[in-house]
């Protein structure tokens, strides 16, 4: 089946959606940003930021393990997905926290819980320093200080984006790209990538035919390969002043979050927890979508008996 998958020159299909999923657009500084939503909207609100090259719909496996008992509120980043693209090609972390703080106060939100993938991880680092009071929890999926700017998974995604090719022949050679670069994913997330990221180049002009992609990749290749020093984000002291219960899930096989790094700013500051998921990557909630949702669950169980016992 996965095979036939990568060989076939077939579009990909439509993703099927969740049973009440919902979209909205927020503005954000000018920015049109597309929020996707699921479960009830009286329910304590979970809000999801995806990672570099993703998109809102990656959190569909766990929205719909939770949507039950959590209103989860996922958007695609200024860039990504359905959201507008950025003029001024501003794809740093300042950006993605205006476009964080839009959808919340969109949304009604007072006091929620975050999980964060990523780049979405750094936004999230950044927004419980910021607003201590507005978390009732953070979950980070694979990064941590340093994981942006140096190390083997930095010098891996700014080979990715150096090398990003701008368009493809057919669909054909879009599934080998996704294949080449995402070797453990399963090839239903292949095909979600798919229909995600990219799209017929027939409205491009310039294109005559193919795939191209549907984010801004030449944008948000050009901030993360020749980033403005200035402008990127150190996260160390920004972990050490969170104050709100954290916990970072990391893959065992990831090259970006280092574990000595976590490990060391866990001991500097009590609020921080870890856990590993030994057989994942740098993509957690993709490679083990299960185990990663497992972990989300019993974290939030244990906040909510340590607030019922007048712990937390």
């Amino acid at each position: 089946m996965a095979a036939d998958l990568i060989l076939a020159d077939a579009a990909p299909a439509p993703i099927a959606l969740l049973a009440g999923e919902r979209t909205r657009h927020v503005d954000s500084q000018g920015v049109a940003i597309c929020v996707r939503e699921w479960g009830d909207p009286a329910a304590p609100a979970i809000v999801l930021l995806h990672g570099l090259r993703g998109y809102s719909g990656t959190w569909r496996t766990l929205a719909a393990a939770l949507a039950d008992r959590y209103r989860l509120i996922a958007f695609d980043a200024r860039g990504r997905g359905e959201s507008g693209w950025d003029q001024g090609r501003n794809y740093y972390t300042d950006a993605y926290l205006a476009d964080l703080e839009a959808v919340v106060a969109a949304s009604g939100l007072d006091r929620f819980i975050l999980i964060g993938h990523s780049m979405g991880g750094t936004t999230s680092y950044a927004y419980a320093a910021r607003h201590p009071d507005r978390l009732r929890a953070l979950v980070v999926e694979d990064i941590t200080a340093g994981s942006s700017v140096s190390g083997a998974g930095f010098e891996r995604i700014v080979a990715e984006m150096k090398a990003l090719p701008t368009h493809f022949a057919d669909w054909q050679a879009a599934r080998a790209y996704w294949r080449k670069l995402r070797p453990n994913v399963s090839a239903a997330a292949i095909e979600e990538r798919l229909w995600e990221s990219m799209k017929p180049a027939s409205d491009a002009p310039d294109k005559a035919g193919g795939v191209i992609w549907r984010y801004d990749a030449d944008g948000i290749a050009a901030t993360r390969v020749a980033p403005d020093p200035a402008r990127v984000l150190d996260l160390e002291p920004v972990i050490a002043a969170i104050r709100t219960p954290t916990l970072v899930i990391r893959g065992g096989q990831s090259d970006f979050c280092n574990l000595d790094t976590v490990r060391r700013l866990e001991q500097g500051n009590p609020w921080l927890a870890h856990a590993t998921v030994e057989a994942a990557s740098h993509y957690v909630h993709d490679d083990a979508p299960e185990a990663f949702g497992r972990l989300v669950e019993g974290f939030l169980a244990g906040l909510r008996v340590r607030t019922a016992t007048g712990q937390a």
